[in-house]
């Protein structure tokens, strides 16, 4: 049962080839036996799951049908989800259990999906390997001496070793798409505003967008479907109708027109990489699309400009941890400053220190014109080109990474090292487009893949070329070894 995709696993239910109490015990088996390898889980929630998952069964019996009703799927550990753990991996956030689910948490619950546990990440999502949590590395199931890609790390990891059919993630910068890529998984990061953001513990508030990673487009169609649409409770959340996700898929490609950035293939891709890109392109001419090389020549200024604002909203955003209210406290403070600074201290990461450190200073006085400002007319320059390059095709495509996942620790003393991995992610994050990362292929036995992006709230179109990619070719099918 292991093996299932979501979709597959919707079809068992509802012909009761099993019960997805069975589903449910079968995959915790799993998880407890495999997952001290990876260390993807944070909390495993033995006894709710299984509660869940005979509840979804009374609800089938009496006749409720609905294609994620019964199905496993776990969370990653930023979404809040009432009486579990919700840490962002962090020591901080030690023993803080949510009061409240959030809203990505609640719609899934609500359409019946499984909750097996909370997963490993990133510490408040900063990182591109899942090497800065409290609770140790994650490891890429395809190599257990390679990183997973972060920050949703624990996530694909899970997936990706057929722990579960389907995650939750978060992308800031890449933080679906890039894990998604370095353990051949399907990762759609929506539009700005689609995916609700409320309870959801923000990294940096105008870039975070949740999302699924799953196996295939197909799943994170379902997947997507159940958690997209308005929420009053999140002021960015934007009031559009949904798209029928699923309806979408069996569009055919011909007349599709998709444009390769020129920028996208300049040095530091790997060549292997670029062409496993190409081939796609191949395949996709196959299925009826036209090819035509467009520019983003503002891309070469994204690193710098999501390493400004990214940290300044950070240094805001994670102001509210002080020791005070929950959460983490240092022991004996002599006075208030001193709860305030040592909890602080003591509490987060090196990576977190760091970002919030250059948020802070891109924010103080004297420098916030200099920084910050600049940093965001970058951001509407690189939007622009978008605009631009859309008014030509209808998807962007291009390499999710410029390089395979790397060894664990091979870059931990070299962070510019792991900010340059982002640069063909971070560009949707600034301009709040939708991007979907897919298998394309091996490079060492390595999985690489290969990103869409598209014009606003154009999901649809995103999880219709990969369902059509992944119907003429089988990398998405490629398990690995021992899992």
């Amino acid at each position: 049962m292991h093996q299932l995709t979501l979709a597959e696993i919707a079809r068992g239910l509802a012909a009761k080839e099993f019960s997805a109490e069975e589903l449910t015990r079968t995959l915790l088996a799993r998880i407890h036996q495999l997952d001290p390898q990876l260390n993807s889980f944070i909390s495993i929630t033995d006894e709710p799951a299984i509660e869940q998952s005979r509840a979804a069964d009374a609800r089938r019996a009496a006749g409720e049908q609905g294609a994620l009703l019964g199905a496993p799927i776990a969370h990653k550990d930023l979404f809040c989800t009432e009486g579990v753990l919700t840490s962002c991996a962090s020591k901080i956030l030690s023993g803080f259990k949510a009061p409240y689910d959030a809203t990505v948490v609640a719609r899934l619950k609500a359409a019946g999906a499984v909750s097996l546990g909370k997963l490993n990440m990133d510490e408040f999502a900063m990182g591109s390997s899942n090497e800065s949590s409290h609770y140790g590395a994650v490891k890429n199931p395809w190599n257990l001496e390679r990183v997973p890609g972060g920050s949703s790390g624990g996530s694909a990891a899970a997936v990706a070793a057929r722990l579960v059919p389907a995650a939750t993630g978060t992308d800031t910068g890449g933080s679906i798409r890039q894990p998604a890529a370095f353990t051949n998984l399907t990762g759609i990061k929506p539009t700005y505003g689609r995916v609700s953001r409320w309870g959801m513990i923000a990294y940096a508030s105008s870039l975070d967008q949740g999302g699924p990673l799953a196996r295939t487009a197909e799943d994170c169609a379902l997947m997507l479907g159940a958690i997209a649409g308005f929420d009053p409770k999140d002021s960015t959340s934007v009031d559009q109708p949904v798209d029928d996700y699923l309806a979408a898929l069996n569009q055919p490609l011909a007349g599709l027109r998709i444009g390769l950035p020129k920028e996208y293939f300049g040095a530091g891709l790997d060549s292997r990489i670029a062409n496993a890109v190409l081939a796609v392109v191949e395949e996709l001419k196959k299925l009826g699309a036209t090819v035509k090389e467009v520019s983003l020549p503002n891309m070469q200024h994204a690193i710098p400009a999501y390493y400004v604002i990214a940290p300044a909203e950070a240094s805001s955003n994670l102001s509210r941890f002080d020791g005070v209210r929950f959460g983490y406290r240092c022991e004996n403070p002599s006075n208030l400053e001193d709860l305030y600074k040592r909890s602080r201290a003591e509490g987060f990461g090196d990576e977190v220190k760091r970002r919030i450190m250059v948020g802070t200073y891109a924010l103080s006085a004297g420098y916030y014109d200099a920084y910050y400002l600049k940093a965001q007319k970058i951001r509407r320059l690189i939007k622009n080109d978008f605009v631009s390059a859309f008014a030509e095709v209808d998807v962007i495509l291009g390499p999710t990474t410029p390089n395979p996942a790397w060894k664990l620790g091979e870059k931990n003393n070299d962070p510019v090292a792991q900010y340059l991995e982002d640069i063909y992610t971070i560009t949707a994050n600034l301009a709040g487009l939708p991007g979907l990362s897919m298998p394309a292929g091996f490079v060492d036995g390595l999985p690489v893949g290969v990103q869409l992006l598209a014009p606003y709230f154009q999901e649809g179109r995103l999880l219709n070329v990969a369902h059509q990619y992944q119907q003429a070719t089988d990398w998405h099918k490629q398990a690995p070894a021992g899992f």
